[in-house]
């Protein structure tokens, strides 16, 4: 079995509150060069001693179909997810990819309807919104080639006529974007109140590049600009993604994987700024995972989010841990 580079490393630490039911709000499945993260890796990660009895699938440009129309090859994805979640129905335990996030173009306009329909479909009542990736940066180091976009790319004309075919059907919008983009995300939700939108991995927090050694600007700015989304009610936030390099803050380079303490240490200001600004009701944490895996462990990293929400109510740590995520993409309880 192929792992993530430095999962060798990973720390083991007993479980902090084991009973705290758990929706792991965001997730991949994939098998590329290097990473292998299916079904089963995933299965062994969510046997680390926390209670995850639902788990939320996100797009990362798997299991395309290999023929037919271009525009409908991402629904191979979906395709995959449902029958990973019919599966993970009949072996019982929990109910990997009960929700189902895929990827259609936005920036074709009126085109998109048939390739959301098409979706709607393959999920087999699973399917709950589209991922279409928004980050842009004047840096170009932090931007993925694999996503083409740009600095206007949710203002345009064709972007939000594909947008707006959300509204029609019901769908949810998962908004991965780098944290100066966030304004542009607020003009996007106060032009669309109907779009229950959610933004990925806190706001976009970066680390590295041109941003790299500015921490206290970089955390002065993304407080401001979310506390001006915060305003907008059809938004809400999936707390986590810290681990992902561009955050800048290193665990992957260390020799031994970090603590749930060592990450309470470095996440705390922007975990508890997201709650704050948001509300229990409106934020829910995730794993991030097989992304955030080069920088911690699975059970590690919802340690951290236990700890840190530790002086949260009952009914606020239920909200943020598998409520918020269960209502916002309408699963089954």
């Amino acid at each position: 079995m192929m792992v993530a580079p430095g999962q060798t490393r990973v720390r083991l630490e007993p479980t902090f509150d084991p009973a705290q039911p758990i929706v792991d709000a965001h997730h991949h499945l994939y098998d590329r060069a290097g990473v292998r993260y299916l079904a089963d890796e995933y299965s062994a990660d969510l046997r680390s001693g926390h209670n995850v009895r639902a788990t939320i699938f996100v797009q990362a440009r798997a299991f395309y179909r290999t023929q037919g129309p271009e525009a409908l090859r991402p629904v191979g994805e979906t395709e995959f997810a449902a029958s990973v979640a019919e599966q993970s129905v009949k072996a019982g335990g929990p109910r990997l990819c009960a929700g189902i996030v895929g990827y259609a173009d936005l920036m074709s306009g009126d085109a998109v309807r048939p390739v959301l329909e098409a979706h709607l479909a393959a999920g087999k009542g699973r399917f709950r919104g589209i991922r279409h990736i928004l980050a842009w940066d004047a840096d170009a180091s932090l931007l993925n080639p694999a996503y083409p976009t740009s600095q206007d790319m949710m203002s345009t004309a064709a972007f939000q006529a594909g947008f707006a075919h959300l509204v029609k059907l019901g769908l949810t919008f998962d908004a991965w974007l780098l944290f100066p983009q966030i304004p542009r995300l607020v003009t996007l939700a106060r032009r669309f109140p109907e779009v229950g939108i959610v933004l990925n991995h806190c706001g976009g927090v970066l680390g590295v590049g041109s941003y790299a050694n500015k921490r206290a600007e970089v955390f002065a700015t993304w407080r401001e600009a979310m506390g001006e989304l915060s305003a907008c009610s059809n938004v809400s936030v999936k707390v986590g993604g810290l681990g992902m390099a561009i955050s800048g803050f290193n665990f992957d380079r260390r020799e031994r994987s970090p603590s749930s303490a060592d990450l309470v240490n470095a996440w705390r200001p922007w975990v508890e700024s997201c709650i704050d600004l948001f509300g229990p009701r409106r934020c829910m944490f995730e794993s991030n995972f097989p992304a955030d895996r080069p920088s911690h462990g699975y059970g590690v990293g919802w340690n951290a989010m236990k700890r840190l929400a530790a002086d949260l109510s009952v009914t606020e740590r239920n909200a943020v841990f598998h409520e918020t995520a269960t209502r916002f993409y309408r699963l089954e309880s």
